[in-house]
């Protein structure tokens, strides 16, 4: 290979062009299908999973164990992953560009709302962990610029990667938990849909871009 293509390959540009297409793809996966039935409105996104499985019998009456928060990581893990990046200087971005992924942390968080909330519903049983989960994510992209952007490299790029393991096994894992009772309700095998590949994906190239923008060898 070229000295010249090799260079390029190595510079910072493409490990950011990694990281923006792994938001893009697990961003585009998690509000993609995971429930590809035919009609439109009888396919369910990744983004709601976490209430439609309140309603699964089996999942009501204990058969199928699993919990339903595991399904709101991929935003967790979204919103902190910008917060965590937005402002590092190895990725050189313009300043309009850092403070646009800064600000999409925060309603990357607010997706994890409830249907139909009031402030004193998030304060209960059912919905208190997602919670604080909004709000630690919340705090922590108001400290993007002045906190998060001095960490160390290894600790960032650490972080994002227990992040996209966290966004991608638990939710894969209790989502194929579901396959059974999802069956018997279509009364048919359903195919895995676009976003239970496109999310891991992202999840995938953003640990990777990260890992070769923070750590990268400088002159």
């Amino acid at each position: 290979m070229p000295r010249s293509v090799r260079r390029w390959l190595a510079g910072p540009h493409v490990a950011v062009g990694l990281i923006l297409l792994g938001w893009l793809l697990a961003a585009a996966g998690y509000w993609g299908p995971w429930i590809p039935a035919g009609p439109a409105g009888l396919r369910v996104l990744g983004l709601d999973l976490a209430e439609y499985v309140k309603f699964i019998a089996e999942v009501r009456s204990g058969q199928i164990a699993l919990t339903r928060e595991y399904f709101y990581l991929p935003l967790l893990a979204l919103s902190l992953s910008l917060s965590l990046l937005a402002h590092r200087r190895e990725l050189r971005l313009p300043l309009w560009a850092r403070w646009t992924l800064n600000l999409l942390a925060i309603p990357a968080a607010l997706a994890m709302l409830p249907p139909a909330w009031t402030p004193p519903l998030l304060l209960t049983p059912e919905f208190i962990k997602q919670s604080v989960a909004m709000a630690a994510c919340l705090v922590l992209a108001l400290l993007s610029y002045p906190l998060l952007r001095r960490l160390p490299a290894w600790a960032a790029t650490a972080a994002v990667i227990v992040l996209a393991i966290l966004a991608t096994l638990p939710p894969l894992a209790a989502f194929a938990s579901l396959s059974p009772a999802l069956d018997a309700i279509y009364h048919r095998s359903l195919p895995p849909g676009r976003g239970l590949w496109q999310m891991p994906l992202g999840f995938l190239l953003l640990a990777i871009g990260t890992g070769r923008a923070l750590l990268r060898r400088r002159p």
